[in-house]
């Protein structure tokens, strides 16, 4: 398919190829390495831009990916910030707000097998202008990439989609303020987002996560904690809502949790959304309406993932995410949410963030957001 031209600061300035982060291989845990002189994602189709990379945050999905789903040639990575170097042709007019030198973060489909162009472990990258958001002054790039639009597009489709009601969106006044949301895993990255959202909008957010994590739940917006390892968790919780609880969003999603969350609602049921596919062994619960999401369905293309990750396209989810984008650039903007807290990696590069994905794989980062700096 041929697109129109792009425009850029000086389209000759550009460099002739790019470097990234590839799959090379379907072993898990040592699939992944850097590799130069690849093509630019050039020419750009309507409404998308190019990006010059900073920084890169890091996320379970980035070893889950090519560890599950290698598609070699693919490139890695999900969550980045940088700035704008050119805007494909039109976007003056379909997004006005949008200008070559712009610091903006987001997120793409890393490692898709449908596109390996995709991906942002590269230090150019090609991200679709609806799911973007404008970086405010005084923030700092890797407090940038670590907001970034993973969780952000993930949280989107879960609360508007499936969690809450649209209704109580559509006219706030109706929202009631008393209603309980509880979050398990919520000392995530994640969690840490779906809290202050939560917050926001006007609920209240019950926090399940471990002793360890409760206090960076509360300093986030958690109305309070429960630990998920304490045999009373769910009596605790069904006590504190007063067996009313009725709405969860499950950022771990394995029989565990789901069997704690199921627990821990109220005798009428409820809406349950889980971030991971729903195991086939979870327990079953009548009343309870039970879904799962993943992120990347925002852009509304088809998933072409296995392993019952396959999902089709849905216009109606790229069209949530410009809304819901708009919403959370403005919240932000406002000064309303905050980056979970940030660890930076030591070392600068794409190898740098190699050593990252492995760290991750590991299970060696609690309570912290992994960023790396490209350049």
């Amino acid at each position: 398919m041929l697109f129109p031209p792009c425009h850029s600061m000086a389209v000759s300035s550009l460099p002739t190829s790019r470097s990234a982060i590839v799959c090379i291989s379907e072993t898990p845990g040592a699939n992944l390495a850097v590799r130069h002189g690849l093509p630019m994602p050039l020419p750009l189709a309507p409404g998308h831009v190019l990006v010059h990379v900073v920084a890169v945050a890091l996320n379970p999905c980035n070893w889950k990916m090519p560890d599950r789903f290698p598609s070699i040639g693919s490139v890695g990575g999900s969550d980045f910030a940088g700035s704008i170097v050119a805007l494909s042709d039109g976007i003056e007019t379909t997004h006005p707000g949008l200008t070559v030198g712009d610091r903006v973060c987001g997120a793409v489909h890393g490692f898709n097998p449908a596109d390996h162009k995709s991906g942002s472990f590269s230090n150019y990258i090609v991200a679709t202008a609806d799911i973007l958001l404008k970086i405010p002054e005084g923030v700092r790039w890797e407090e940038a990439a670590a907001i970034g639009g993973t969780g952000i597009a993930t949280l989107g489709i879960a609360f508007r989609q499936y969690l809450l009601p649209e209704s109580w969106f559509v006219n706030q006044a109706k929202v009631d303020e008393t209603l309980p949301v509880l979050v398990y895993g919520a000392g995530t990255a994640t969690g840490t987002i779906a809290i202050q959202l939560l917050r926001i909008l006007g609920f209240r957010p019950l926090a399940v996560c471990s002793s360890k994590s409760a206090q960076l739940a509360l300093s986030y917006g958690a109305e309070k904690t429960f630990d998920y390892t304490s045999s009373t968790c769910a009596a605790d919780i069904k006590s504190y809502t007063n067996r009313r609880l009725a709405h969860v969003l499950d950022i771990i999603a394995d029989s565990t949790s789901i069997k704690l969350c199921y627990d821990a609602m109220g005798r009428l049921g409820g809406s349950y959304v889980g971030l991971e596919l729903l195991p086939d062994d979870r327990p079953n619960r009548q009343l309870v309406h039970a879904a799962w999401v993943m992120g990347q369905s925002i852009f509304g293309k088809a998933l072409q993932l296995g392993r019952g990750y396959g999902i089709p396209a849905s216009p109606a989810s790229r069209q949530l995410g410009k809304r819901w984008f708009a919403e959370v650039q403005e919240l932000w903007h406002r000064g309303a949410i905050k980056p979970h807290p940030v660890r930076v990696g030591q070392q600068r590069g794409l190898e740098a963030v190699i050593d990252g994905v492995n760290i991750m794989r590991r299970r060696q980062v609690a309570r912290e957001k992994l960023v790396y700096f490209l350049q």
